[in-house]
């Protein structure tokens, strides 16, 4: 039995040879968020598939989300969420905290636990360097903003200095004004501005589904041609349209692939790059 299980480890080895040497040197932006950045194990994985995409020569970006820090934050200083539209006004009270949870506690934990794997990352805003420079999207949401703009130079400096970014979605504004970005949307920003191989958004399901109940039904490639059908069909719903409309933006923008997989699964990045079947749903330019 033993000889059996190394043999299956070779062949894996042997299998993600070829991918390895395909991604060599390229850029892969991966959006960090939901229960993965909560789930112990699964903070484990990630942080040792990173590590591991780092090691075999490729250039991992990291933008993250917030988890429940921001939420447990406001909370704790007495602040009261509003809506609007489905999206969290922000005020200038709420800013302080999005901006605190992000840069002072989510960032700074992402990258002291790929720096004790040997890597060498570094937390950043999209305020450094003006790199992500925004304005309002819609007045009656407050500090909430627009990407207008991403400076790619500042990243890329840091990558060919061999540093893995990890990113915090706080926008330059108006005046240097702090604004709070949807994470999907400045993660695709910075991959197309990066001209980056792969997005990979990084979830809490196992990617698009024919049958939401039904693991079975993954559909593992996606065309952005179809996307708008699948919305309409109401196979793409809920939370997974604005991560499918950020593939699209990517793809179209010129990201070769965009990824969308389950992060609580032990090893998806490593399974979903590195594997012939994958182990999610890839989102590509149609032929």
């Amino acid at each position: 039995m033993e000889e059996i299980a190394l043999q299956q480890k070779a062949e894996i080895l042997i299998e993600s040879l070829q991918y390895i040497k395909k991604f060599h040197r390229k850029i892969v932006v991966i959006k960090y968020g939901g229960h993965a950045m909560v789930d112990e194990e699964a903070k484990k994985t990630i942080i040792q598939d990173i590590a591991l995409l780092k090691y075999v020569g490729m250039f991992p970006v990291i933008v993250h989300g917030g988890g429940p820090a921001i939420n447990e934050l406001l909370l704790l200083k007495g602040i009261q969420s509003e809506f609007y539209q489905g999206l969290r006004i922000t005020d200038q009270a709420s800013m302080e905290v999005v901006e605190m949870a992000l840069t002072g506690q989510i960032a700074p934990q992402i990258t002291a636990d790929l720096n004790a794997f040997d890597v060498k990352a570094v937390s950043i805003s999209g305020k450094d360097a003006q790199m992500m420079q925004a304005d309002y999207l819609d007045e009656k949401l407050g500090l909430v903003g627009n990407i207008t703009h991403i400076q790619p130079d500042y990243l890329l400096n840091l990558l060919a200095d061999d540093y893995v970014p990890v990113v915090s979605p706080i926008a330059f504004g108006p005046n240097g004004q702090s604004l709070n970005i949807n994470s999907d949307e400045a993660a695709w920003q910075i991959a197309k501005a990066l001209n980056a191989s792969k997005l990979i958004l990084v979830t809490d399901v196992d990617g698009v589904m024919a049958d939401q109940h039904e693991p079975s039904t993954l559909i593992p490639q996606v065309d952005v041609a179809r996307i708008d059908e699948l919305i309409e069909a109401g196979i793409i719903r809920g939370g997974m349209i604005p991560k499918l409309l950020a593939c699209t933006q990517a793809v179209q923008g010129g990201v070769e692939r965009c990824h969308i997989i389950n992060g609580t699964i032990q090893h998806a990045l490593i399974f979903e790059l590195f594997t012939e079947q994958g182990i999610g749903t890839m989102v590509k330019q149609s032929l």
